[in-house]
């Protein structure tokens, strides 16, 4: 017998979950791509902006829940319990069809748990990165999740290898690079016509990254403002990040640095090159083909218990892509305006290094795919809804 969902109304409700910025964006086209194929799917659940603009009613905005490290899980403990019991009462109480979950892994893995005793069937779009650290993990995976949807190469053949069900979709962020980028038109209308060159400064989605990386980005700007006096600079804002605290930062800056929320690609292509916090924006930045260099930095206990944990020779993600270093990459006290500068000054320079660091970001475009990631993700939620998991482990409490 299989267990009956939530279908009121000639909707069918699932629940998606989304803790961080950028899986916000992915989870918002997820949502799109589910309602081109069926309308009548409704969505709860937790998310940011884009999610919510697409029509999800968030328990919790998803910037009261992003962290990184632990110092910011403890400020932000509040609003993540907040978030978990208000999710755990749509599973209880609401019986949602499908349970999408992003990234997020210590919450979500949790989250999976109490979706796994309801007997409601669980997707996990975008894995936890378990061949990174703690790969014990992938044996909760396997007991709480029925479906692995990966977006990046590597990944299914480290789920397949743990029996764990899995599909390669290919990367979203493939599927929104526009069409067409009128760069001459936006450059005016950012009002760096007379600039050159033209440095993307991108310091992170969370307000710990930007207080921690973004003075160290602007005082390379300096450095390099006396070498390059006509030096402009972009700041795409990630939607989590409040701009008057932007402005209060670069205020003091000699450089024009014009902030902006306009497509990200779009704005990457005025750049000739970049300072990019690691994280999925890097992928961003390879699939325009803008050259960079990127910037890591933690507080001191994450990263020495990081230190300990993490398997993997690359931070960046367009390195663990490639398989090599492709872009450079400072971490921890190595994130500083001197070394900063030295490597945008190599970039803007010197053509060999150039060319080659396009050539790698070329290829790690290739491996990401050509599009419609979200798609293929939207059938396999559909799919698993339509044949959902059978109703051998319900045991769902009631909600309190």
């Amino acid at each position: 017998m299989s267990r009956v969902c939530a279908e009121r109304q000639n909707e069918t409700l699932v629940a998606i979950v989304a803790g961080e910025a950028s899986a916000d964006l992915h989870g918002a086209n997820l949502v799109k791509a589910i309602r081109e194929l069926n309308p009548n799917v409704s969505f709860m659940g937790l998310g940011g902006p884009n999610m919510e603009a697409e029509g999800v009613k968030s328990v919790v905005p998803a910037d009261k829940t992003a962290v990184v490290g632990l110092s910011e899980v403890f400020r932000k403990i509040g609003n993540i319990a907040k978030a978990y019991f208000g999710l755990r009462r749509i599973l209880r109480k609401l019986n949602p069809c499908l349970v999408i979950l992003l990234d997020y892994p210590e919450f979500n893995l949790k989250l999976a748990s109490e979706a796994k005793k309801c007997g409601i069937p669980v997707m996990y779009y975008i894995s936890p990165q378990v061949w990174a650290w703690r790969a014990g993990r992938v044996r909760k995976i396997a007991s709480v999740v029925d479906r692995m949807v990966c977006i990046l190469p590597f990944e299914k053949e480290f789920y397949e290898k743990q029996g764990i069900s899995v599909d390669y979709v290919g990367h979203p962020l493939c599927d929104i690079v526009p069409e067409e980028i009128d760069q001459g038109k936006l450059i005016v209308d950012l009002g760096l016509e007379n600039n050159y060159p033209i440095v993307g400064l991108l310091p992170g989605s969370r307000d710990h990254e930007v207080e921690s990386l973004l003075p160290h980005m602007l005082g390379a700007i300096e450095l390099l403002h006396d070498r390059y006096p006509s030096l402009g600079c972009v700041l795409p804002l990630a939607p989590t990040i409040k701009e008057d605290r932007i402005r209060e930062l670069v205020k003091s800056s000699r450089v024009t640095v014009r902030i902006s929320r306009e497509n990200i690609y779009a704005l990457l292509s005025c750049c000739y090159c970049a300072m990019i916090a690691s994280g999925t924006v890097t992928l961003q930045a390879a699939i325009a083909g803008l050259p960079m260099v990127i910037a890591y930095k933690v507080s001191p206990l994450t990263f020495f218990l990081g230190k300990r944990l993490v398997k993997v020779r690359h931070i960046c993600l367009v390195n663990l892509v490639a398989g090599y270093e492709v872009v450079p990459e400072l971490i921890q006290s190595d994130v500083t305006p001197h070394n900063l500068a030295r490597h945008l000054i190599n970039i803007i320079e010197n053509e060999k290094i150039r060319a080659e660091m396009k050539k790698g970001l070329e290829e790690v475009r290739r491996k990401l795919g050509g599009g419609g990631a979200s798609r293929r993700a939207a059938e396999i939620a559909l799919q698993m809804i339509k044949s959902p998991v059978p109703d051998t482990k319900k045991n769902c409490p009631e909600s309190p």
